[in-house]
């Protein structure tokens, strides 16, 4: 059994979007992140970082998006979301998984939260600088979507797809959004046709993107 804490929306989406199409048996823990939740005693017992996700598996809290999502993956290998260790496809898997979680996803707080890097005098020039580094992820991998595609790995859909478009979702509001690419707005197109993702957006209460 799964428990996850999450908020609507956050990066916690992909975790309990990924739960769904296992057809893992969890249950959802709401954190208020708009009041803080995330940073009371309580929640840093089980996450240091006070930010979402936290899942328990059996009782045990474990964190990061992306390592959640690989351990998942992994203890559910009949669903075919992950390419078996030590090949050639799995070292591909983790080059993609880290390129999402080092070089894409810390950008987004960055453009949320720009008065953090550089103070509030500085705010403009952050999000120019931010918005030109995303979009430059976006030229790079829809490069690498129209030659070696549909998916990241090629043909079959990986838990990095699921990731990727997580972080697409988070471009909606910005001057160029990930879907103004013609290959990765085909992907985010083929995943959103998922059924598990309109289940996640009715858990969740979403409807921006759908």
């Amino acid at each position: 059994m799964h428990t996850l804490y999450y908020s609507p929306g956050s990066a916690s989406m992909v975790v309990h979007w990924l739960l769904l199409e296992l057809g893992a048996p969890h249950e959802l823990r709401l954190v208020d992140t708009a009041s803080g939740e995330q940073k009371s005693p309580q929640y840093l017992a089980l996450n240091p970082n006070g930010v979402v996700p936290t899942l328990l598996v059996n009782g045990e809290p474990s964190f990061e998006a992306a390592a959640l999502l690989l351990d998942l993956a992994d203890r559910h290998p009949d669903a075919g979301l992950a390419p078996a260790p030590g090949t050639r496809e799995r070292r591909h898997l983790y080059q993609w998984m880290f390129n999402l979680a080092n070089m894409v996803q810390p950008l987004f707080r960055q453009w949320w939260y720009p008065n953090e890097p550089a103070g509030p005098d500085h705010a403009d020039d952050v999000r120019k600088h931010v918005q030109a580094r995303i979009e430059a992820q976006w030229d790079r991998i829809d490069a690498h979507l129209a030659a070696q595609g549909p998916y990241l790995l090629g043909g079959g859909v990986t838990i990095a797809d699921f990731y990727l478009t997580m972080l697409m979702r988070w471009s909606r509001n910005m001057p160029r959004p990930a879907q103004q690419w013609p290959h990765l707005a085909a992907l985010a197109q083929r995943m959103k046709s998922r059924p598990t993702f309109a289940t996640l957006y009715e858990r969740e209460g979403l409807t921006e993107w759908a």
